[in-house]
């Protein structure tokens, strides 16, 4: 099967974005976004698992039989996830106990169980790894938009705790935007996930129907004006 990478990059960032197009995996989207380090480690986790498990299916794609393949695509994950848990035990430990049962819930995530049926079951490795890589991309840049926006708006303060991800050299990551800022509880409420999920799609259906409107405008072909002189001897 011929696969267009531009096309895949475009679909896995903007048209079928899995957060903002599909809805998939829309319990740890909401449940972890409250702050940019939470996203961060559970966006970089689920792109892991997404990118690993496509190149496994698609390893063994000609090998099983349709009645056991859905049973072998979750065992893959499952393994997966397992893997990503123990590092993240080993490395992150204090992320690993905020994020908590989201992470081994990865296994159970749609966005990777689909993309396992619906490509990389069909493709070959290569192809079937960067889709998955770019699908978990897109699902990890909407939950670093809502974290961010949620912890702008409910703390004032951005890149909060980035050292429970990226050890002591984060320590002095965090930035005060707005000094001596009241909290707005609402943002970093299960229901402020809500309001700024709806916002982010609104906003990119918004820019779509602007796209597909200049798209569809008559193009105006302007002739270039042209000068003729004549000149001429008369007797």
């Amino acid at each position: 099967m011929s696969v267009s990478y531009k096309e895949l990059t475009i679909n896995g960032l903007w048209k079928n974005n899995p957060g903002l197009v599909q809805l998939l995996g829309l319990c740890p989207l909401l449940g972890t976004s409250n702050s940019v380090v939470n996203a961060l480690g559970l966006g970089l986790a689920t792109m892991l698992v997404l990118a690993f498990s496509n190149a496994g299916v698609s390893l063994i794609r000609n090998a099983v039989t349709p009645a056991v393949r859905l049973p072998i695509f979750v065992m893959i994950i499952a393994a997966l996830t397992t893997c990503i848990e123990l590092l993240m035990q080993a490395f992150t430990y204090q992320l690993y106990q905020i994020l908590g049962i989201f992470i081994p819930l990865i296994t159970t995530n749609c966005i990777i169980l689909g993309r396992a049926e619906a490509f990389a079951a069909k493709n070959k490795v290569l192809a079937s790894t960067y889709d998955g890589f770019i699908m978990g991309t897109g699902f990890a840049c909407v939950l670093l938009a809502i974290g961010a926006t949620r912890e702008l708006l409910g703390t004032g303060v951005l890149f909060h705790n980035m050292h429970l991800l990226f050890g002591a050299i984060a320590e002095n990551w965090r930035w005060v935007v707005f000094p001596d800022y009241k909290e707005f509880l609402l943002a970093i409420l299960p229901p402020g996930a809500f309001l700024v999920l709806g916002l982010l799609i609104a906003a990119k259906n918004a820019i779509d129907a602007f796209i597909a409107k200049r798209q569809t405008q008559p193009t105006v072909s302007t002739a270039a004006s042209r000068r003729v002189r004549v000149t001429g001897v008369v007797d």
